[in-house]
């Protein structure tokens, strides 16, 4: 039996690894999420009744709110601890997601808001959740810390492909990385693995309410992927995605190579 905590479990990437994750009744799984009831509510809908499953609240822009959870994780998994901590919950930003940096500049407010929020969010508030969650992590016999990235953060994908778009959040998802590699310098003495995984690019949903416009620069994008990897014929379904997360995951250890690192869904820098 293993035992996972996942943030950002309400929907997308974070529900499906709960719904995966759960099927094996002895898997124990803790999902904090920002609205509680609702989760609960789709959880019961959609997954039945498993008792291996629980949802606590927690907000990544909040240290009082992982701090309760830290406790009451504590309380549900005991001298068991965490197994594995899966940082996925993050603040995707549309104000960025459609436009070169360069169109952003006369939105000063708005920039500077939406970066700070981008920053709280996906950098600093997993700081938090990894220094709260640590002591449980150190309990646990697996002891993995897996942060879900993006491939939006790598810098030869950026230049190679002259990939405008999302610049702000690739900047908080790069922060991320960063802090994933000083953790992993910290803690790999103690046999704790810190790996940033990037899922690739997964139908969750993220374009529904694209206007036509928006969706022109979208199908822009995919044209810049299809030219990375000719292979590429869309967007991932989240099954599928989960499954090559999880099977990366599975493979990483501080033994061979993937502390600290930045990789795709296969486990190496193809990002597609």
């Amino acid at each position: 039996m293993s035992v996972y905590v996942i943030t950002g479990v309400s929907k997308g990437i974070g529900f499906e690894l709960v719904k995966q994750i759960s099927e094996d009744p002895k898997n124990l799984v803790v999902g904090l999420v920002r609205d509680k009831a609702a989760t609960e509510k789709k959880v019961a809908a959609e997954l039945g009744d498993r008792s291996n499953v629980y949802v606590l609240h927690a907000d990544l822009t909040s240290y009082a709110s992982l701090k309760q959870a830290a406790a009451d994780t504590a309380k549900i998994v005991g001298e068991r601890g965490i197994d594995y901590l899966v940082a996925n919950g993050a603040f995707p930003s549309h104000f960025d997601a459609y436009d070169p940096i360069g169109a952003l500049g006369d939105k000063v407010e708005e920039l500077e808001d939406v970066s700070l929020k981008l920053f709280q969010t996906n950098a600093v508030g997993n700081i938090h959740l990894f220094n709260l969650f640590l002591p449980l992590v150190m309990k646990g016999k697996v002891k993995k810390v897996i942060t879900i990235s993006s491939g939006h953060a790598d810098l030869d994908l950026i230049n190679d492909l002259e990939i405008e778009t999302s610049a702000l959040y690739s900047a908080s998802k790069a922060a991320m990385n960063v802090i994933v590699a000083k953790f992993n310098a910290q803690y790999k003495k103690d046999g704790v693995l810190f790996v940033s995984i990037s899922p690739g690019v997964v139908e969750v949903g993220q374009f529904v309410n694209a206007t036509p416009e928006q969706i022109q620069g979208v199908m822009g994008f995919m044209g810049k992927l299809s030219t990375y990897a000719p292979h590429f014929k869309g967007p991932t379904s989240v099954d599928e995605a989960i499954r090559n997360i999880r099977s990366t995951w599975e493979k990483a250890s501080i033994d061979s190579g993937y502390g600290g690192a930045f990789v795709s869904h296969y486990g190496n820098k193809q990002w597609l």
